[in-house]
């Protein structure tokens, strides 16, 4: 899990620019609905899940859009092998989504096009170059927004279900202190996942041979996170896959014993693990406490929108507050000046967010304008659907390592909480379900 900034800045500046919604305008369903489409009977029929349907065509499809996706040639045989996997994981978000429809928790158009946003800014892709790749391929992105949509209304069901269990306790913060206090001097992995489930002990040749085929195109040069994002049943498949930084004990010991001996860059086998096949990319490694951090301390300035932007179109009362705080923070020499110029648009958000280490910073994007940002210039405006952003980097130290915030590690241990409470719900829910599929 990737430690989270902790202060307004933050939580302003590094949600990214808002994502341009056009494409979404004409394609994301206004009301959520299973992933695979209600058709007629006369398909023929993959599964049925409580009397739902999911049909050849729907496997074909998503099969179909997994090789598109990950530069696989889509001929009869790569796609069949693709299809028994595929059909488990339809299976899957036909049981999530029936749990978000029954809850009543779905997912908006913002919400879905938001997670649109993070999975390009977590593989550097530019925005809105997500839906063009997938439209210059000729591939529907209904798929993927009705899996980003299923995937965000579970999210939603999980907290409902955790309820007030799922904020850590005094007690559940200082023993995961003391764990992280433990671990100074030892070394933590940037790890990115694929986690492939089998839900039966039948399906795991299959599970294999899936895993496979990915490993096979993502060590070719196929994007980790897009496919995590497609195609992974973990919770991190929004992030493009993305774990942060983890230490050995925090991960399944099968793949703490595979990650120590791979070289950065690296991309696993298919690791068994409880539940299913985990794959692996190790992104980062380095010792925690060992080595000095860089530590920032910043000031911003936000100006708020009259009204915010929508359909991804900036119109003229959102680009005249754009073009005033360009020119206004033109001047600009000091952090001093840029905390007395967000006073003057009323302190909307904070101006001084604390002291935030670098390496906490996502997306990486805004990590490289962070760090190469020279002290006490103001950054380029930094547009968001609500308001305009323009930062500045008042200094930048080398510190020992610390203990992450108190927000950050509440996080850890909600994000460990919610992972557990999916499975254990999907376990129940395929227990509950009637559930018949054509082999």
């Amino acid at each position: 899990m990737k430690f989270m900034l902790r202060a307004a800045l933050l939580a302003t500046v590094f949600a990214g620019p808002a994502l341009a919604q056009s494409a979404l305008a004409q394609s994301v369903p206004a009301a959520a609905a299973p992933p695979p489409a209600s058709v007629p009977y006369s398909s023929a029929i993959a599964a049925v899940v409580d009397g739902n349907v999911i049909t050849t065509q729907d496997v074909a499809a998503r099969s179909r859009l997994l090789a598109i996706t990950m530069g696989i040639n889509p001929t009869p045989d790569a796609l069949s092998h693709m299809e028994p996997q595929v059909t488990k994981q339809l299976i899957d978000q036909m049981l999530e989504q029936q749990e978000v429809n029954k809850l009543n928790v779905n997912a908006t158009d913002t919400d879905v096009a938001t997670a649109i946003g993070h999975i390009e800014q977590n593989n550097n892709m530019p925005q809105g170059a997500l839906l063009q790749h997938l439209g210059t391929m000729g591939v529907p992105i209904s798929t993927l927004l009705a899996q980003i949509r299923t995937e965000l209304g579970w999210q939603a069901v999980l907290h409902q279900v955790l309820g007030p269990g799922l904020t850590p306790t005094p007690g559940d913060m200082n023993a995961e202190k003391s764990a992280l206090k433990a671990q100074l001097g030892s070394t933590k992995f940037h790890l990115a996942e694929i986690f492939v489930p089998v839900t039966d002990p039948s399906d795991d040749s299959d599970a294999v041979k899936f895993a496979t085929t990915v490993i096979t195109q993502l060590r070719a040069g196929a994007p980790f996170a897009i496919a995590a994002a497609e195609f992974s049943q973990a919770q991190t498949a929004l992030s493009g896959g993305d774990l942060g930084y983890v230490q050995l004990n925090q991960m399944d010991p099968a793949v703490a014993a595979t990650v120590q001996n791979m070289p950065v860059g690296a991309i696993s086998n298919p690791i068994r693990v409880p539940g299913g096949y985990d794959i692996v990319q190790l992104l980062d490694r380095h010792e925690i406490g060992n080595q000095p951090q860089t530590v920032l301390t910043l000031r911003q300035v936000f100006a708020p929108y009259p009204t915010p932007i929508t359909n991804g179109q900036v119109g003229p009362a959102q680009a005249a507050v754009i073009t005033k705080l360009a020119a206004q923070v033109k001047g600009l020499t000091s952090c001093d000046q840029t905390a007395a110029l967000n006073a003057t648009y009323g302190n909307v958000h904070q101006s001084d967010p604390g002291p935030v280490p670098l390496a906490t910073v996502t997306p990486a994007s805004f990590q490289t304008l962070l760090n190469s940002l020279p002290l006490n210039k103001a950054s380029v405006p930094l547009v968001q659907q609500d308001g305009v952003t323009v930062v500045m980097v008042c200094s930048r130290s080398q510190q020992a390592a610390q203990l992450p915030p108190d927000d950050d590690i509440a996080n850890m241990i909600i994000s460990r909480r919610v992972d557990l409470e999916s499975q254990q719900l999907l376990d129940i829910l395929r227990h509950r379900a009637v559930i018949t599929q054509n082999n």
